[in-house]
């Protein structure tokens, strides 16, 4: 069976590792980049914590001993349903399956000056782009002799109070107050600001009433302004305009307000559901078509009874889709009955600060706030990288950091742009 998976992340690697070395399938694996990333630490690599090598890991090397998986670099044009055929940017692949496993992007909801002008905090590209402009504005401030210019550039403003809007706010709060007054004393009796501005009436929305009042009182002490049922509305000539009718002066607004899932042309508009995902059957095939199939972020399955109006778009819900949907491959070979997806929710959580995190297990339901739970997501997510390498780089930059309070990453390196292939 010719299997084509779009998409390197969550999702399509734990799919394509249930199907490794089975000899009755022909996978292959099409992403944009020619590596896997972990996008729950993105923001440290955005914050100069870690490099992006320390939570990526390339395809080909992830699956050369698999002998039934080869990788193709490439990005999708459109479907061809009738053919079997997917239109890639540098050719084409048939397929007996097509998988989906493209995630989200960003969704800025139609506001042109937040698109250009924002931050997002999406891609490993983005982590690197954001981590040069704020190292390069830092700069710009210190020999900046107005003070009304500079707070501008140290100013920041994060939209969106999901664990990546919590999580960043609270490290810009520690480099604040250490970084900052170590590294750049010009910039020491400068008044700044961290903003972390959502449109709901608490943070974390999805997390316990225990672990949203916690965080919100946590990253208040560590000095965020935390603005609730606040919507950013504009963001031109270095302004953040709000729903409430307050700006707020800054060059640096850090977008994690919101995700959409991504058009395919071919697929038909009756597949697509709200947030433009995937309608999908509880085997994960999407509805209208006969042999193709969406994961993860991208996709929206109501067929659980547990959840109704369609999954969180979470890591663990990528994993498990794609672990089942290996399996319900393997068993219509053997002509086995296919076993709809249930998703088994094993909690949540967000870091917000050293020795400061909550986490929430549902199964008994039990709330961890403080050093306990910071452990609990330090060990979660150094086990969820792949390789040890990356595990141990990973933890040996955080032990650094713990002991230190510092971290020796900020180079600002920024690619020839006259280099293009």
């Amino acid at each position: 069976m010719r299997i084509v998976i779009v998409g390197g992340g969550f999702a399509g690697v734990n799919f394509a590792q249930g199907l490794a070395g089975n000899k009755n399938f022909d996978v292959t694996l099409v992403d944009k980049n020619n590596y896997n990333f972990f996008p729950p630490l993105i923001y440290q690599v955005a914050t100069a914590f870690l490099e992006p090598s320390s939570i990526s890991y390339p395809f080909r090397k992830l699956f050369r001993n698999a002998g039934n998986i080869r990788f193709r670099m490439g990005e999708v044009l459109s479907v061809d349903m009738a053919a079997n055929k997917v239109l890639l940017h540098n050719g084409e692949l048939e397929y007996d399956r097509l998988v989906f496993a493209t995630g989200a992007e960003t969704n800025y909801f139609g506001m042109e000056n937040v698109r250009k002008n924002a931050i997002p905090m999406k891609t490993l590209n983005d982590a690197i782009e954001m981590r040069n402009k704020l190292l390069q504005r830092m700069e710009r401030a210190t020999i900046c002799k107005n003070s009304r210019e500079r707070r501008k550039y140290l100013n920041i403003v994060v939209a969106g109070g999901g664990p990546t809007g919590v999580e960043v706010s609270g490290m810009f709060a520690e480099m604040k107050n250490g970084i900052l007054r170590k590294e750049y004393p010009e910039l020491s009796t400068s008044a700044s600001n961290i903003y972390l501005v959502d449109g709901g009436d608490a943070l974390l929305s999805p997390m316990s009433k225990d672990s949203q009042q916690d965080t919100l009182e946590a990253l208040t002490k560590m000095g965020v302004v935390v603005k609730l049922n606040t919507r950013v509305t504009d963001f031109t000539d270095d302004t953040v305009h709000l729903n409430t009718g307050e700006t707020i002066q800054s060059k640096n607004l850090i977008w994690a307000a919101g995700v959409s899932a991504k058009v395919f042309e071919g697929i038909p508009t009756e597949s697509y559901g709200p947030g433009r995902r995937l309608l999908v059957d509880e085997h994960n095939k999407i509805l209208n078509t006969t042999n193709i199939y969406a994961l993860g972020d991208t996709c929206l399955q109501t067929n659980d009874p547990d959840w109704p109006k369609g999954h969180p778009q979470v890591a663990q819900v990528a994993i498990q889709q794609g672990e089942r949907l290996a399996k319900n491959f393997k068993s219509e070979l053997k002509g086995d009955p296919l076993k709809p997806f249930k998703y088994n929710d094993k909690g949540s959580m967000a870091i917000i600060g050293k020795n400061k995190a909550v986490v929430d297990l549902p199964k008994p339901k039990m709330h961890f706030k403080g050093f306990i739970a910071w452990l609990m997501w330090l060990f979660i997510h150094l086990m969820s990288l792949i390789g040890y390498r990356n595990r141990i780089v990973t933890a040996y930059n955080w032990m650094i950091a713990y002991f230190s309070r510092d971290q020796s990453l900020r180079m600002i390196i920024r690619p020839d742009k006259r280099s293009k292939t």
